[in-house]
């Protein structure tokens, strides 16, 4: 029988989609509502000690589109405002009323021992099911030495990590920041001090561009600009790479985040080793009621591919990623053309000619192919307007 079900740490998950910290987790009653929409669980915008005073600016959302469609969002909205006990409170309200409902709080503190396990502490005496440490956030929190400024060193990941241990009562995950050289680095020095898991990734720092109608920065407060983190289908190829290399080298569960909007997204990342999976632009830009056709579509591709739970689908792909040494260079994949869909247009020549190899030419019976020239390169099938090439 298929099931959505999954237990990662002990922790049953209903389903598999999880609502990343962010803004849609930014109150109990959002999470409420996400809760009877039916998500699996949610990570609680990142709670801080109330003596780190917190101030957001305006506005603070950007992106990028192509031609209708956002396939950018930048976000640089910092961590909770909100006290301490106001979220302890409404965790208990959350689990009386959604006690199958799985609830992580993400927690980010000063580089200070007494910081972190006083918060730790304060949450422990709550029905939490989990930690989730934000050593990641690229947005106002590095200035103050926190978020990402603290997931770029090894080091003192490493010490933060294992001062969370020594007093967590609960499972804790480390929340890694894809702005690194190599993210297994890192990793490793978590899972050394006792990290219980990962999430990966929080969002990529970048910049989201110039407007060129007003001459302005698009991520505009008052004339000015900055770096901050960049989420959505953009990120996608990233997040599942820095999954890939996760799976890869640790035996740990993996919370996978990055680009994640459809079914098809959410099985990707299972696939390359994500236990289950976070999400947060999407539902920014489109509402919790995505959940219904997240589950739907995961449960019709299970049942296609003959997949009775998520553990088994988690990591089948990951072993593919090898070293460019060890891929097949013994073949060549030809182009095909169907006459039937190609509009003679000519792109694909022309591009070839000036990207490629010179291997097509335009003939009066259609596009016609040099094999002794042809690379196999795969150019052509992609700038086809009409889907006219297969390979």
């Amino acid at each position: 029988m298929r099931t959505l079900e999954t237990s990662i740490l002990g922790i049953k998950f209903q389903n598999p989609f999880i609502l990343a910290s962010a803004p849609p987790t930014a109150s109990i009653r959002s999470i409420d509502m996400a809760f009877t929409d039916g998500w699996g669980g949610a990570v609680l915008k990142t709670i801080k000690p109330d003596t780190l005073e917190i101030v957001d600016a305006s506005p603070r959302f950007a992106v990028l589109k192509d031609k209708k469609s956002i396939i950018g969002f930048q976000n640089i909205e910092m961590i909770s405002h909100k006290p301490v006990e106001e979220w302890c409170e409404g965790i208990r309200y959350l689990k009386k009323k959604h006690p199958a409902k799985v609830i992580i709080a993400s927690i980010m503190a000063p580089v200070v021992k007494e910081e972190w396990q006083n918060l730790v502490r304060q949450l422990n005496n709550t029905p939490a099911d989990a930690f989730e440490l934000n050593f990641s956030c690229p947005n106002g929190m590095p200035e103050q030495n926190m978020g990402m400024a603290i997931g770029v060193s090894a080091e003192t990941s490493a010490m933060i990590t294992s001062w969370v241990k020594e007093v967590a009562e609960k499972p804790v995950f480390v929340k890694l920041t894809p702005n690194v050289t190599d993210i297994i680095e890192i990793s490793k020095a978590v899972e050394k001090a006792g990290a219980d898991g990962f999430s990966a990734i929080n969002t990529v720092n970048g910049f989201m561009g110039i407007d060129l109608d007003t001459m302005k920065p698009r991520m505009n407060v008052s004339g000015k600009t900055l770096y901050g983190g960049c989420s959505g289908l953009m990120v996608q190829p990233i997040g599942l790479r820095c999954v890939s290399q996760l799976e890869n080298s640790s035996s740990l569960p993996i919370l996978g985040i990055g680009g994640i909007s459809t079914w098809k997204d959410a099985v990707e990342y299972i696939l390359m080793g994500a236990n289950a999976v976070q999400i947060c632009t999407a539902v920014m830009l489109n509402g919790y009621s995505i959940i219904n056709n997240l589950k739907k579509g995961l449960l019709e591709f299970m049942e296609e591919k003959n997949f009775s739970s998520i553990d088994e689908m988690t990591g089948l792909m990951a072993g593919l990623v090898t070293n460019h040494e060890d891929l097949d260079k013994s073949k060549i994949v030809y182009p095909k053309f169907d006459s039937g869909k190609c509009m003679r247009c000519g792109k694909c020549v022309t591009i070839c000619n000036e990207s490629g190899y010179n291997a097509l030419e335009m003939t009066a019976d259609g596009i016609r192919l040099s094999e002794d020239k042809c690379q196999g390169c795969s150019l052509c099938k992609y700038v086809c307007h009409n889907s006219a090439i297969e390979l």
